[in-house]
């Protein structure tokens, strides 16, 4: 079976309700948090993906049982302090930033060395940006060039709050150091960039000793040790970050309308729909609830005759920080040029982004300028594309395939997209629901 699509001609006109998979970073902290949890916890909808698979095997590999039918999964959780760890422990978060970073803060306790491996991609990511603050807990890091996967673990049975002052914008940062903070005597101090907030609100609907103070550029959070945690029964909402290419696809389409039903909408993640509607775009939250602190809604969306040029506030890099990619696409068709700025996060997910959004553009004739991790975009409101264009050779980045059926779909040409089994690791359905919106 060949791993590439062939895609020959746009998207013809739909008006079509979906449902997407469930959100990735929930389901990966729900396994997390429930697999500390004294007793039974239970998921509907969780993402059967190779990320949240990985999830499910490395708390397996730490004495944790699961039981998993369709997409719905029990975690038989043993306590805060219910890990068992053996000897010469190798546990691998495979392509998972999310898992691989998050997991640290949760063995600085063993007093066992534990080697943290990943597959090619996440073994280039920097993870000194997780080791240096846990190690001020007391738990020792040995890293492959002081900053990469494989990397060997030594926690501590002494360990010490500490003051952390996280500036990049890392939810994942952020969060590992709070679980670090969660198996420490005293309270663990952050001073964190604002960025996505899922395990402050997990922390908070578990009544976790943990207080959050917004401020206008940053949030406070203190967060003191954790004695137990209830089990945490959960109907996970759908992924914005899937959401968005059918979004994107909707808007670039002729004479198209969609509507996505249960999106987690979650101000910290949810800069797309900010920014979409800066350019002109047609969005619409209908239903809007709030559900263990997470808000979510149905999303409606439009095509759009004409796209406005965006200077992108920097203010929204993080919440749509996982989108942009397609948000570019967007740009490609505007009348005038965009402008996206301070974008160096792109380059520490699973490929360099800022260089493959820059590839794809060039391959499809818009003319970008790249500089100092800002992108201009000379948008081309009648751009068609009528040649044959290949993608190959990606780091397997998920996001990457993903951009490129919505850019074959949307604005046409012969495109060949190698190795689409990359969407196993955020959205196995995705090339599904490309099917249902075409037919």
């Amino acid at each position: 079976m060949t791993n590439s699509v062939l895609i020959k001609s746009k998207i013809k006109s739909f008006n079509k309700t979906i449902t997407v998979s469930g959100d990735k970073s929930i389901s990966i902290r729900w396994v997390l948090f429930s697999s500390l949890a004294n007793g039974v916890s239970k998921a509907n909808n969780l993402l059967m993906s190779e990320d949240v698979i990985a999830a499910i095997k490395v708390i397996k590999k730490l004495g944790i049982n699961s039981n998993i039918k369709k997409n719905e999964c029990l975690i038989f959780g043993r306590g805060i302090e219910g890990y068992r760890y053996k000897k010469n422990l190798i546990i691998d978060a495979k392509n998972s930033g999310t898992l691989g970073r998050l997991i640290l803060g949760l063995l600085i306790n063993t007093s066992h060395k534990i080697k943290l491996i990943g597959d090619k991609s996440l073994s280039k990511r920097d993870f000194s940006r997780v080791s240096a603050p846990l190690s001020k807990f007391g738990a020792q890091f040995k890293l492959n060039n002081d900053k990469n996967l494989p990397l060997t673990v030594m926690g501590s049975k002494k360990l010490k709050p500490i003051k952390f002052h996280e500036l990049k914008g890392s939810a994942q940062c952020k969060s590992s150091v709070i679980f670090g903070g969660m198996r420490t005597k005293g309270t663990t101090i952050i001073k964190a960039n604002k960025s996505r907030n899922h395990t402050e609100l997990l922390c908070k609907h578990l009544n976790l000793p943990i207080i959050v103070k917004s401020k206008k550029n940053y949030d406070e959070i203190k967060i003191k040790k954790v004695k137990i945690i209830k089990p945490l029964n959960y109907n996970i909402p759908c992924d914005i970050s899937s959401s968005a290419f059918f979004m994107v696809l909707t808007v670039l389409s002729n004479k198209s309308a969609l509507t996505i039903n249960n999106v987690n909408v979650n101000p910290t993640r949810s800069g797309i729909i900010t920014i979409l509607k800066m350019m002109g775009i047609s969005i619409i939250l209908k239903n809007k609830r709030v559900y263990k602190g997470e808000k979510v809604a149905d999303i409606k969306v439009r095509s759009s005759k004409s796209i406005k040029p965006i200077n992108c506030p920097t203010s929204l890099n993080s919440s749509a920080i996982d989108e942009f990619l397609v948000i570019f696409l967007v740009a490609a068709k505007a009348k005038g040029n965009s402008y996206f700025r301070n974008l160096a996060e792109l380059d520490q997910k699973e490929s360099p982004r800022l260089k493959w959004a820059q590839t794809i553009l060039t391959k499809m004739g818009v003319k970008t300028i790249v500089k100092k991790n800002s992108i201009k975009i000379y948008g081309n409101p009648n751009l068609i594309i009528r040649k044959k264009i290949i993608i190959s050779d990606y780091l397997k980045d998920h996001r990457v395939f993903m951009t490129s059926v919505i850019a074959a779909l949307s604005f046409g040409g012969t495109w060949k997209i190698h190795n689409k089994d990359s969407i196993r690791t955020s959205f196995p359905n995705f090339l599904k629901i490309v099917n249902i919106l075409k037919k």
